[in-house]
């Protein structure tokens, strides 16, 4: 794929105005949108639907934990919407995530489409070891419980998951190349870190294997976005051609 399909913009915003303006300026230098929680509690499918008229593709990033009928429903309905591909929590256990895998390609079969990606949520970027062991009562390895998820993820059938650069290597040689990895809170060192914990750079998330990377303020916040996009683009381009040699 282009190195620009590459990226995942987060689209963390309020407004209609606001993700027009984004989708416009930026699809020639993203692969796909994300639409997360606060756009869509706030502008619901219209989000959507407007990245889509305006020439863009999108990840949805619900996160979803529920009941596994609830789940798959729901990913039918994001699939009625033209989603691209979407996550859905590990924690919600191997049934919920058979279930929505199965229910979605009914759906796509019945109605001549293709289905979405759909990846698996491992552990929140924001989530360090002292809250995964104090807070949550797990008494594993930070990595080994994102490993253990992803293995759970691949056995249901899940096409990859979201983890960060420190597991996507082991994840692949696990898990094999073919299982997607999307790391997230990715900042490049000219950007301000913000309110994540475990962070990473375009180059070292691409490095340790990851096929995908989601950012936001670092483009969206920057005073030129197409220039920080394109600077983004090199980055990954250096990356890829250092796996190379």
């Amino acid at each position: 794929m282009e190195t620009k399909d590459r990226i995942i913009l987060a689209l963390d915003f309020d407004t209609i105005e606001e993700v027009i303006k984004y989708v416009d300026l930026l699809k020639d230098y993203v692969g796909y949108f994300k639409v997360g929680l606060q756009l869509f509690t706030a502008c619901g499918f219209k989000s959507v639907e407007v990245i889509k008229e305006h020439g863009g593709k999108v990840y949805f990033d619900g996160k979803f934990a529920d009941i596994p009928n609830t789940i798959a429903q729901t990913s039918i309905n994001l699939m009625k919407r033209g989603v691209d591909f979407f996550n859905i929590s590990a924690v919600g256990g191997s049934k919920m995530m058979i279930n929505t895998l199965n229910a979605c390609n009914t759906f796509a079969k019945k109605n001549n489409i293709n289905p979405p990606k759909i990846l698996a949520v491992t552990l929140l970027s924001s989530f360090g070891q002292k809250t995964l062991t104090n807070e949550l009562g797990v008494d594993m390895n930070i990595s080994a419980y994102v490993l253990k998820l992803a293995k759970i993820a691949k056995e249901s059938g899940l096409a990859g998951v979201i983890a960060p650069d420190t597991d996507a290597g082991e994840i692949k040689e696990v898990l094999g190349k073919g299982f997607l990895v999307v790391c997230p809170a990715v900042r490049p060192t000219w950007a301000i870190v913000n309110d994540q914990i475990r962070i990473v750079t375009p180059a070292d998330a691409i490095k340790a294997g990851a096929d995908y990377i989601v950012i936001g303020r670092p483009i969206t916040h920057a005073q030129d976005p197409v220039s920080a996009a394109k600077m983004i683009i090199n980055e990954i381009d250096e990356a890829l051609k250092e796996q190379e040699e």
